[in-house]
């Protein structure tokens, strides 16, 4: 069990010993996005511009501007919520290869309550011309994604989390921008999953497969631009599809296949997510419940 923010923290440490250029930004919260891993090691290219997102990512724009391979780092509620105009017109207008690495983002973050439950991100980045979304489910996928990303150019939003999550992956597993990964290939219904929901997807796979009831399970971890082609075909073969998230449905990565269904290949869809409300202070197991984003929920709309 390890937090995808954790992840984060330990891959920036090894990319900082490998690349120079490598340079890190936060916005006073460096303790809680694990960016202050980067700061005891390299404290001469980490840069703390304090509560001042907008500071953030302008900064982060003219370090990309000279080279730099720049990591910038807050809540996600803060990053795309005070700083979508300098995002919108600074970085993606620009083109410029900023990389937006967002933690506490979802109902996850729990106890911090719905002043702090960033359920509108993936929404208010996918809308954005040139950026690129991504949503790693775990250790193995965060640390892969976080590398792949110093290089590539162009901006990107990376969405990562607070709470642990269980191992899916091991290093063998290749994770490419614009692609997904498969598990399963029951054709009783299809679940597209993204973050943390996927290890949710997985276990009522598991479960459902006990009763011989077969799923399929999609990881959506790249939300923009999406595996169009895997949607397509796995949607094809399913009796249901399924999508679930800790995002607002509206907007989210759940629209996003609606989008791509409606399109090439209409279907009905059953979203699970928050509907269109703001969060509430409890234990993200305990948030997750009153929200309904589960495995219960997961097996109940398969059921149908």
């Amino acid at each position: 069990m390890k937090s995808t923010r954790k992840a984060y923290g330990e891959t920036l440490v090894v990319l900082g010993e490998e690349d120079k250029d490598v340079v890190v930004l936060d916005a006073d919260l460096a303790s809680a996005t694990q960016t202050s891993m980067y700061k005891n090691k390299f404290p001469e290219r980490h840069i703390n511009v304090g509560i001042a997102e907008q500071d953030l990512v302008g900064t982060a724009s003219g370090l990309a501007l000279m080279g730099k391979k720049v990591y910038a780092s807050t809540f996600a509620v803060f990053l795309t919520g005070r700083a979508y105009e300098q995002i919108r017109n600074t970085v993606a207008y620009n083109n410029l290869p900023v990389k937006l690495c967002a933690t506490h983002a979802g109902l996850t973050v729990g106890e911090d309550g719905a002043s702090h439950q960033m359920l509108e991100d993936i929404a208010l980045m996918r809308v954005i011309p040139n950026m690129t979304v991504l949503s790693p489910a775990d250790e193995i996928a965060t640390k892969k994604i976080i590398r792949d990303i110093k290089d590539y150019n162009g901006p990107v939003y990376v969405r990562l989390g607070r709470s642990d999550v269980p191992a899916i992956y091991t290093n063998a597993e290749e994770f490419e921008i614009g692609k997904s990964i498969v598990h399963g290939d029951g054709i009783d219904a299809v679940v597209f999953a993204t973050g943390y929901t996927v290890h949710i997807a997985l276990e009522a796979m598991k479960e459902l497969k006990q009763n011989k009831i077969n799923i399929k399970v999609v990881d959506i971890y790249s939300i923009k631009p999406l595996d169009k082609e895997t949607i397509i075909s796995s949607a094809k073969e399913a009796k249901r599809i399924i999508t679930i998230e800790e995002h607002n449905i509206i907007g989210g990565m759940g629209s996003a296949i609606c989008e791509v269904l409606s399109e090439l290949l209409p279907r009905q869809v059953i979203r699970i997510g928050v509907e269109d409300k703001f969060g509430k202070s409890g234990s993200a197991k305990a948030v997750m419940e009153k929200y309904k984003i589960t495995k219960e929920r997961i097996i109940e709309e398969v059921l149908k």
